[in-house]
């Protein structure tokens, strides 16, 4: 990571998780931590200054009953509209953050926060606006936005964009890496089984 740049985070999980039945960042990602104390660990772990995880609000009432230790650079955004989809959220999350920093952006449901890619997104931050992981050919998780980026979604007077469309406002890389697991989701039962036994 640059030591000159500071990053954030922000991790979406405003979903209504139907088709799993439980909160997904309720799950367990090892014996001693669920999925979002592993992914706020591991951006924590690499210097982002700020980590912002947007719930709906039975999820935030859930994350309550939890007592999970997540540490003091974590903020919680509050989606009311989990159906105005995953851009609303990332709009949210955006205001809250206190500083318009190139921001990595992770799903709920790909739990998986690999040091070695965020090294890379976060090394190419200068060439493109918006910076996306790819594995032999397929685009993954987290993505990277410039502070630019941060700035618009914070002015976006619309709450309704498709993600795709807004990203496809600004100028792509995509950087190739040596992971696998960029491409995994946890959306149902089975597949929750088959990555985590």
């Amino acid at each position: 990571m640059d030591i000159n740049k500071k990053y954030s985070a922000i991790i979406l999980s405003a979903g209504k998780s139907s088709r799993m039945g439980v909160h997904k960042f309720s799950l367990r990602f090892n014996d001693s931590t669920t999925f979002l104390e592993n992914m706020v660990n591991e951006y924590n772990a690499f210097g982002c200054n700020e980590i912002i995880i947007v719930l709906n609000p039975d999820g935030a009432s859930f994350l309550d009953q939890l007592k999970l230790s997540l540490p003091s650079n974590v903020t919680i955004a509050i989606n009311h509209h989990p159906e105005w989809e995953r851009f609303y959220s990332l709009k949210l999350g955006a205001k809250l953050l206190l500083k318009t920093d190139s921001t990595l952006v992770s799903n709920i449901d790909n739990p998986f926060v690999n040091h070695s890619v965020l090294s890379l997104l976060t090394k190419h931050y200068k060439e493109a606006d918006y910076l996306n992981p790819i594995y032999k050919g397929k685009g993954g998780h987290p993505f990277l936005i410039s502070e630019k980026v941060i700035a618009d979604l914070r002015s976006e007077e619309l709450d309704q964009i498709h993600m795709k469309e807004f990203l496809g406002r600004y100028s792509k890389k995509s950087v190739e890496v040596d992971d696998e697991s960029i491409l995994l989701n946890v959306n149902t039962n089975e597949e929750y089984r088959r990555l985590f036994g």
